[in-house]
C-alpha cells in the first residue's frame, strides 16, 4: 500500500473541521488516521485532492473511513454528504465539466451497486480516476450498471495506468470496503 505525503489527506479534515463543530468532532486524531491513498495515485495531480476527498464520503457511507470516525448514522450521512459535495467542488473549480460528470456517474453507479449489494465498485473507482474527464467510461459503466460487468472499467484502467498501479488501488479498496 502507498502511504501518501500526509498533506494531501490531512487538507481534507483541516477543511472540513473549518467548516464545521461537527466534522471536528468526528475527525480522527492525526496519529489514528490512516493517510493512504487509494485511488488518487491514478489520477492527474490536479484531481487528485477532490478525488480523495469524494473517495473519503464514499468510505464514510460505504466503508472505513481513513480520517474520520462519525459518533452516529446521522452525522455519517451528513459528513459524507458534504466531503462528496466539496469534493466536486474542487474539481468543479477546475473549471473541467466532462471531470465533474464523470465523478457524478461514478458516485451514482456506485450507490446503485451498493444498493442492490453488488461488486465492481472498485473498477468503476479505478477506471474513473485513471481517465477523469476524459469521457471514454459511458460504455463501460453500462456494462457494470446494466449487466454487473466490472471487466470493461477495469481493462480501461489498466490500459491507461498499468496493471500494478490498478492492482494495489484495488488492494487498498478491498481493504477499506471488503
Amino acid at each position: 500500500m502507498q502511504t501518501s505525503s500526509p498533506d494531501l489527506l490531512d487538507a481534507i479534515v483541516l477543511e472540513a473541521t473549518r467548516e464545521s463543530v461537527l466534522w471536528a468532532e468526528a475527525a480522527l486524531p492525526g496519529d489514528a488516521r490512516q493517510l493512504v491513498e487509494v485511488f488518487s495515485p491514478l489520477a492527474d495531480e490536479r484531481y487528485r485532492l477532490g478525488l480523495e476527498t469524494i473517495y473519503e464520503a464514499y468510505l464514510v457511507h460505504f466503508g472505513r473511513p481513513r480520517l474520520f470516525a462519525a459518533p452516529d448514522a446521522d452525522t455519517a450521512v451528513l459528513l459524507g454528504d458534504y466531503l462528496y459535495a466539496h469534493g466536486l467542488v474542487r474539481i468543479a473549480h477546475l473549471q473541467e465539466t466532462s471531470a465533474v460528470g464523470d465523478l457524478a456517474e461514478l458516485i451514482s453507479l456506485c450507490g446503485q451497486l451498493r444498493a442492490e449489494s453488488r461488486e465492481g465498485d472498485g473498477a468503476a473507482w479505478a477506471a474513473s480516476a485513471a481517465l477523469l474527464g476524459a469521457d471514454v467510461l459511458a460504455e463501460a459503466r453500462a456494462a457494470l450498471r446494466d449487466g454487473g460487468d466490472p471487466a470493461p472499467l477495469e481493462s480501461l484502467a489498466r490500459e491507461a495506468v498499468g496493471d500494478a498501479a490498478v492492482d494495489r488501488a484495488l488492494a487498498a479498496h478491498a481493504g477499506r470496503v471488503g
